[in-house]
């Protein structure tokens, strides 16, 4: 038998001492945070201009596979005017789990979209009273993000996630909630190549958002956020009349959330958006090549145009922006757990804290109801900047550092594709109580260890293997 030299064991010794302190030393920031969590609660971060109105929020939760996280709860919230929690709503008395979408009602009553794992549930909310005024429960529509309440007992649903023996049923739907009859449907596949976002799967269109535009009820708004666009669909001839983007032009949109129809004073049809994996807020205007581009013209998609007039990134995973009269925007700022108004120049002069995920969240008369960027002479590309020093935005600087790290190198491109995936990804996994660069810490640690695990095995399988022999009598 061979005997290792002395020094070669000294050598071991070291390597593997300096593997535990530099373990240690990675571990050592999580367990600090254990003992004094960062967390992040409901409540203020930057107010420089209160609002006039209390602002709703949705607060999605985390959850995979059909299961919550209790530490990371789904709940319905109201900020006052200095963005301090008014009320909360947890959903138990209509078994919801998880709540989307939020639309104010002309009588200040509010329309929740909410799930449970094994289909949807779609009720008003007086929050005066705190009372369930009407529910409507869709069993087998699982994961439903948005419904919309037209009046005289008809519900608007946007249906994703329905594909049945391998063939997305994908539609847009309404039910007539009096007698359970669907009165119109529209199905994606009847009107997109099987082939858009790489053929049929179980999440074929994830269909995230659904209203009525214009006057009246003929003209559905639709967002395929799988399908990198936003349309218009004509009620009356099953046309789509309106599209913004195209499957994998991601330059235009990339997976965005809840698309808001406005006009111009003229009339020219804008669509703000939240660009959600381009990590901005967008504002496009139709044009036409001087043939009237306004909603009921009778123009075809095909023979218009959008143009981007304005936009604001550096958020992480909007999904949601409404217009406010005065002129600034709403947005939910998603994996930084906030929603903030912002000024046309990206000024943060409002921020809420919103854990976890928030998805939805609305202030005054239903929708976006300000001006377009347009017509209130403020155009072009800006970051948003500003909010609170402490605020989870400010956090979160993980990514940031990733893209900077390649930046003015041959990988760059690569590095932010990379940063972009960790910033959207990493939110989901973090406890609670870790910070981003302490989650980091932490799971370079685990690899660490696992890789260290694995060469002391390597170098001990012999032994290893003698050892079980021995044990189990093997020859």
């Amino acid at each position: 038998m061979e005997v290792p030299y002395v020094g070669e064991c000294s050598r071991r010794t070291l390597a593997r001492l300096s593997a535990a302190l530099v373990v240690l030393a990675l571990f050592a920031p999580a367990a600090y945070a254990a003992l004094d969590p960062e967390g992040i609660d409901l409540g203020p971060g930057t107010v420089e201009e209160p609002a006039d109105q209390r602002t709703y929020v949705s607060v999605q939760g985390f959850h995979f596979a059909g299961y919550g996280q209790p530490k990371k709860p789904a709940r319905l919230v109201a900020a006052d005017g200095d963005a301090e929690l008014a009320w909360l709503f947890e959903g138990d008395s209509v078994g919801a789990v998880w709540f989307y979408e939020v639309d104010p009602l002309p009588d200040g009553n509010l329309f929740v979209t909410s799930t449970y794992p094994d289909g949807t549930i779609a009720f008003e909310y007086d929050p005066d009273t705190d009372e369930v005024v009407q529910r409507h429960e869709l069993p087998g529509l699982v994961d439903t993000h948005s419904t919309a309440w037209l009046g005289d007992g008809r519900l608007l649903v946007a249906n994703m996630r329905a594909t049945e023996d391998g063939v997305p049923e994908d539609r847009l739907f309404v039910r007539n909630t009096t007698t359970g009859e669907t009165v119109w449907e529209w199905r994606f596949r009847n009107h997109y190549p099987n082939g858009t976002d790489g053929g049929f799967d179980g999440d074929w269109t994830h269909v995230n958002d659904v209203e009525t535009v214009g006057d009246g009820d003929r003209y559905v708004l639709a967002s395929p956020r799988n399908f990198d666009q936003v349309i218009v669909v004509d009620r009356r001839t099953g046309n789509v009349v309106m599209r913004l983007g195209e499957d994998g032009e991601y330059g235009t949109l990339n997976e965005q959330h809840n698309p808001d129809y406005l006009e111009r004073e003229d009339g020219t049809p804008v669509i703000l958006v939240a660009d959600s994996e381009n990590d901005r807020v967008v504002e496009y205007e139709r044009e036409c090549g001087g043939a009237d581009p306004r909603l009921g013209a009778g123009t075809s998609p095909t023979d218009c145009e959008w143009e981007q007039v304005w936009a604001v990134d550096g958020f992480n995973w909007p999904r949601d922006a409404d217009r406010l009269p005065n002129g600034n925007t709403l947005v939910t700022d998603t994996l930084n757990h906030r929603v903030v108004e912002v000024t046309p120049e990206g000024e943060v002069v409002w921020e809420f804290y919103a854990a976890w995920a928030p998805y939805d969240a609305e202030r005054g008369a239903p929708g976006s109801n300000g001006p377009t960027m347009a017509d209130r002479g403020t155009t072009g590309s800006f970051t948003v900047s500003g909010g609170a020093d402490d605020s989870p935005a400010a956090r979160y600087h993980v990514g940031d550092a990733i893209a900077a790290a390649g930046a003015g190198t041959p990988v760059e491109s690569q590095t932010e594709e990379l940063a972009t995936t960790y910033a959207h990804v990493e939110p989901w996994f973090r406890p609670v109580w870790m910070g981003s660069w302490t989650f980091l810490a932490f799971a370079v640690g685990v690899l660490l260890s696992v890789g260290w695990a694995l060469v002391e095995l390597a170098a001990r399988r012999d032994r290893i293997a003698a050892g079980l022999r021995g044990r189990f009598g093997a020859g």
